[in-house]
């Protein structure tokens, strides 16, 4: 199984290919168009701002390619807020496969909540394949200032200040906040089941 992992200049991609290389996948970090048309997944990891990513993807096309996809595709972090409609970071137009807004976190008293949210928290209302074996008590790491909304799409929540996404699903779309690569037995437990569907 070839798994193409979308090269867009986005921080933390080298730990996903580690990840997945523990987990005996063939991964390829490409931005190569025929490359992740013919891959039997793709993943779109990344940490960054969400109009300079935008900016890349439209360079190189990739911004057609993506919601035209159809195998399974795992976007993680930014690349979760990047499918979606819109963001607030830096009022980017995104790729739109989620109809979904990505919003700034806007605590009401800063001292109670810090921005970015940083640490472990768990998942609320799990319902999906990929996270098959997972739970209510299954925690998982974020390190973001920008979230998606609820919506029918969503397939799992987290609560930090208010409800957010932590996972969305739509046809073979999948995306979450958290860093799976960093989550421990669970986020291996999620790639592992992405691997799987």
């Amino acid at each position: 199984m070839q798994v193409a992992v979308i090269k867009y200049n986005a921080g933390n991609v080298q730990s996903v290919l580690y990840a997945l290389e523990r987990l005996g996948a063939d991964a390829l970090l490409t931005d190569d168009l025929e490359t992740i048309s013919k891959a039997d997944k793709v993943i779109f990891p990344g940490q960054g701002e969400a109009s300079t990513a935008m900016k890349y993807l439209k360079e190189k096309k990739l911004d057609q390619l993506i919601p035209e996809l159809k195998q399974d595709f795992f976007g993680v972090c930014l690349g979760q807020q990047l499918l979606c409609d819109h963001s607030e970071e830096g009022n980017t137009s995104c790729l739109g496969v989620f109809p979904v807004k990505v919003k700034k976190f806007q605590p009401e008293n800063p001292f109670d909540f810090k921005v970015p949210h940083i640490g472990w928290n768990n998942l609320q209302e799990v319902k999906s394949p990929l996270l098959k074996g997972l739970d209510d008590s299954s925690f998982v790491y974020y390190v973001h200032s920008f979230y998606c909304e609820l919506s029918e799409h969503t397939i799992a929540k987290t609560d930090y200040i208010l409800p957010f996404s932590a996972l969305m699903h739509k046809d073979n779309f999948y995306a979450m906040q958290a860093h799976p690569e960093k989550s421990g037995l669970v986020g291996e437990r999620i790639l592992r089941n992405f691997l799987s569907l």
